[in-house]
């Protein structure tokens, strides 16, 4: 999800939503269980990390299950927005939780508590945002809420976006598919994104051609150039405390696919005793979170790791892909292992060794909600999509760019 260079990562989420709804339709350090079914051998050992408890405040819990729309993988928490300076608040559950994009964005049909409008900044009118994906576009103003999740919260109002609850006319630059604003676009209630960057697309929105942000009057929108601290915000990243990074802590799954999921996010990272950095590797990033020194099968590309992707999504003509019915997802006849070389801009480089099962054979059993060893084919082959089943059994960190304020590179870490 990203504008400019962050957007591409919601394009991928939600297609890949709209894909797995189809499948969900049809009825149809990982994971410590054994491999029990037939074609499972050849996957990499799974790693068997477990979350911490989520009982501490800098703690929320994370779900995966049926959620709002029977979507597979999509890891959730509850996250309560209130009106600026009041006690006006509103819970809501099933946010998926999207290392791979930057701010909070709510689908506007479940919003029930009325955030103020943000400012046009140097101007008038509404402010309007656009983002673009693979199969679609969303299209919602930008409004101002403090923001908690688990004990946490924003020290001011931030910058979010409430998608599908504006009438002006969209664009045409920015209309690319369908709309997809709704809870079944989207496959949950909104999206937490808590990447790398602290707020959406940094200058690429606040001095460049290509803004995603519109100033709307009456019939007519304009683009409009929206500083830094004017954007759809990352929420973490504006916390009083532990607001350095995060860790998505996700329990271990069976390879053959389980009926729910459950892991713990954690703000902060060297922040309190139970946030300590115990990464094995660190790898600095991109502002957008990419590592685009990394390979596959000999080619370089830009690979990343994101919670908000239900599978794996790389170009590979070696695994066979599944019938119409699961359109997009690899269907190899036995389990396969493939490896992508991780390196980072501070010259660290590792093997992220990933499994593959047939995705006919995973969707077999359709009151499975978890998966670690989905794969799914992805255009080009310019960048690989580390998703969701990679968190299984691990402790994936994810360290915020505080560059601008001579602090830390942003980085992703295992």
């Amino acid at each position: 999800m990203q504008f400019a260079v962050k957007l591409k990562r919601w394009a991928r989420v939600v297609a890949t939503v709209a894909l797995v709804s189809l499948v969900a339709a049809c009825g149809g350090g990982g994971g410590g269980s054994s491999d029990s079914s037939s074609g499972s051998s050849g996957l990499p050992a799974s790693p068997t990390a477990q979350p911490i408890a989520a009982n501490a405040a800098n703690t929320a819990a994370i779900t995966v299950g049926t959620g709002t729309s029977n979507v597979i993988n999509i890891p959730t928490v509850t996250v309560t927005v209130c009106v600026p300076g009041t006690s006006s608040c509103q819970s809501i559950p099933n946010v998926q939780v999207d290392t791979g994009s930057f701010g909070l964005r709510i689908a506007s049909g479940v919003l029930s508590v009325a955030l103020p409008q943000a400012a046009v900044p140097n101007g008038s009118g509404t402010l309007v945002e656009c983002t673009n994906f693979a199969d679609g576009y969303s299209w919602g103003s930008v409004r101002t809420a403090t923001v908690q999740v688990g004990g946490e919260s924003t020290t001011t109002s931030i910058p979010v976006q409430v998608l599908g609850d504006v009438s002006f006319l969209v664009p045409s630059g920015c209309v690319s598919g369908s709309e997809e604003n709704t809870v079944s676009a989207l496959g949950a209630n909104g999206i937490l994104g808590i990447g790398v960057a602290p707020y959406d697309c940094g200058s690429a929105c606040a001095t460049g051609q290509n803004s995603s942000y519109y100033a709307c009057s009456g019939a007519s929108c304009a683009r409009t150039l929206v500083p830094v601290t004017n954007q759809v915000a990352n929420p973490v990243a504006h916390f009083a405390v532990d607001n350095n990074g995060v860790i998505v802590e996700m329990a271990p799954v069976s390879s053959t696919g389980s009926a729910s999921g459950t892991g713990t996010l954690v703000f902060g990272i060297g922040t309190q005793s139970n946030n300590a950095r115990a990464a094995s590797q660190i790898f600095t990033t991109d502002a957008a979170g990419d590592l685009n020194n990394s390979s596959f099968n000999g080619r370089q590309l830009a690979a990343f790791f994101d919670s908000g992707s239900n599978a794996y999504f790389f170009a590979d003509s070696s695994l066979p892909l599944c019938a119409s019915n699961f359109k997009g997802f690899y269907c190899p006849s036995s389990g396969q292992t493939r490896s992508v070389n991780v390196a980072g801009l501070n010259g660290v480089s590792g093997v992220a060794n990933l499994g593959i099962l047939s995705a006919a054979t995973l969707f077999a059993n359709g009151n499975n909600y978890a998966f670690n060893d989905l794969g799914g084919q992805i255009g080009g082959g310019s960048s690989f999509d580390i998703g969701l089943p990679y968190f299984y059994g691990r402790y994936m960190y994810f360290g915020f760019d505080q560059s601008a304020n001579g602090g830390q590179a942003p980085y992703v870490g295992y």
